[in-house]
């Protein structure tokens, strides 16, 4: 009641305020000198104070509801997201920041960091940002990050290079990936050639260490966040993970950033959802609310459905992190946390675009205009499918976590699906709607027993249908489960009818289609390349 009045009273209008004042870039002061200062409007800066008294990052490392710590602060960003002008990004990266300190055993150099990114003192708390993408990485770290660090006799390193991507780049510090030179100049090369570095963005008197800010990005959404150029021309710096291991290290960073992607998601198709209906009560059209017209009510429902699975995805991901947080995940947990965290974030992602891209419809010409909000709304959402991996590049990730287990993680998420499943099988108005996951989850195995269990082109080629597919069988079983509850309501019952009635299986179409093949990869391939014949007769 408390944290929810104050997100009415006091955040929500901040939020409003930090997108009307988008940070901006001075550059040189008065007398020519060169400061790179981001200058942020006081809404920003007290979202930081905020986060810190609401413990949004201490909430998950006090552990005072041991595994469910996880879960309670998750609900809170839940509620924060909509309304937190976009600080949700700091916290995100400040939250994956924290967890790969911890999982490094807190090493010495970062002792003092770890204590202010989880305090609750606004006086302390520090936010992180993530230098991992340069001109030839995005996603390909590996390959693409070419910036080096140099030793230097007291054990710290000096890092050079550029950074073409960073997000909230006022951050107090950051964590980034560099290749070490060796004694004899040497660089390895590929991701066994990179390392983890913390470093801090600004030096005892306040200038920036070894940073050049060479310019903010101009983006189609995001504004509220400061996104930055960043040339590293001897940034002090301290290798925090072994020699190689830092793509290793940035996996846990990852799980956090993604799982934070989702609950941006879901939070926003919330918060658009219920801007919606509220305002089905009030519009009048054809001589009647909008709430009486059965289309425009059956389009709100289609939204709301959405909306609650994705909400079921989010909350089971973070379930399973509570466990893995406090080390009271068993086997199949972990495995189910590795596979649900990409599959939460790439749908979560794609759903939300479509929910609150049809959020807007539902106000007709005023979800079009800037002084309703809605339309940054639309614009901000459509990053969520591009950040911390796009849908593609997810979409591979998830077949990895499938072959590198083994088969583990399959088998893992066929028997927790299935016990799930077996209270709603019992029941007459929910047997219908089981036996479509069931069929589905057969269909599921039927191709991966067919397909085996390598990464050749054919199993890519299905990579994407492969995780939608997981991502709705597991929405469904997981809104069953939620509709087999002694208290449930009549609208979680039909909630979980409404889900599975939809195409869960993707990856059948796929193969009856003869998606998956080496001759339609060239087929696509000649589509994309060749052109319209319309076009090529006018040429």
């Amino acid at each position: 009641m408390r944290f929810g009045a104050r997100l009415k009273n006091e955040i929500d209008s901040l939020g409003r305020e930090c997108e009307l004042n988008p940070p901006r870039l001075q550059q040189f002061d008065a007398w020519g000198r060169r400061v790179d200062h981001i200058i942020t409007c006081a809404a920003w800066k007290k979202m930081k104070e905020i986060s810190a008294e609401e413990g949004l990052i201490a909430e998950a490392y006090e552990r005072r509801y041991s595994n469910w710590s996880r879960v309670h602060q998750v609900a809170k960003l839940y509620l924060y997201a909509p309304s937190a002008g976009l600080f949700t990004c700091p916290l995100a990266m400040t939250d994956g920041a924290a967890k790969v300190i911890e999982s490094l055993g807190i090493p010495r150099p970062v002792r003092e960091a770890y204590a202010n990114l989880t305090s609750r003192d606004p006086r302390k708390f520090w936010t992180s940002g993530q230098w991992m993408t340069e001109r030839k990485g995005g996603s390909d770290v590996a390959n693409g990050t070419e910036t080096v660090a140099r030793e230097l006799p007291n054990g710290t390193h000096t890092l050079h290079g550029f950074k073409w991507f960073t997000s909230a780049t006022d951050a107090d510090i950051s964590l980034t990936l560099a290749r070490v030179v060796s004694a004899e100049g040497q660089i390895e090369q590929g991701s066994k050639g990179l390392s983890l570095f913390y470093l801090e963005t600004r030096d005892k008197e306040g200038k920036l260490n070894g940073i050049q800010i060479q310019r903010l990005k101009e983006k189609l959404g995001t504004k509220q966040v400061p996104t930055a150029e960043l040339f590293l021309d001897g940034a002090r710096a301290h290798q925090i993970s072994a020699l190689g291991r830092g793509v290793a290290s940035i996996a846990n960073m990852l799980t956090i950033t993604r799982i934070h992607n989702a609950i941006s998601a879901v939070g926003g198709m919330r918060r658009m959802i219920s801007m919606a209906k509220d305002y089905a009560t009030k519009r009048q059209a054809f001589g009647k609310p909008l709430k009486e017209h059965p289309l425009h009510m059956q389009t709100l429902a289609r939204m709301e459905v959405q909306a609650r699975g994705a909400f079921l995805l989010l909350m089971e991901t973070s379930r399973l992190l509570g466990l893995e947080d406090t080390k009271m995940a068993t086997e199949q947990d972990l495995h189910m946390l590795r596979l649900l965290t990409p599959v939460a974030k790439l749908y979560t992602a794609k759903q939300a675009i479509a929910v609150i891209s049809e959020g807007l419809e539902c106000f007709g010409g005023q979800g079009y205009m800037e002084d309703t909000g809605l339309p940054a709304a639309l614009r901000d959402v459509q990053v969520l499918s591009i950040w911390e991996g796009t849908t593609n590049i997810l979409s591979l990730d998830v077949l990895r976590a499938l072959i590198k287990s083994q088969g583990k993680a399959l088998d893992a998420f066929f028997s927790s699906a299935q016990a799930k499943l077996d209270a709603a099988i019992s029941l007459s108005e929910l047997k219908p709607s089981a036996q479509a996951v069931q069929s589905a989850l057969h269909k599921l195995g039927q191709f991966i027993q067919k397909s085996g269990s390598k990464a050749d082109a054919e199993m890519q080629l299905a990579a994407r249908d492969l995780a939608y597919t997981l991502a709705r069988t597991y929405g469904g079983v997981l809104l069953l489960e939620y509709a087999t509850r002694p208290s449930a309501s009549a609208t979680d019952i039909v909630t979980a009818q409404r889900w599975c009635h939809q195409e869960l299986c993707p990856i059948d179409r796929g193969e009856k289609a003869g998606s998956y093949n080496t001759e339609a990869a060239f087929l696509d391939l000649s589509l994309v390349y060749t052109g319209s014949p319309v076009l090529e007769a006018k040429l």
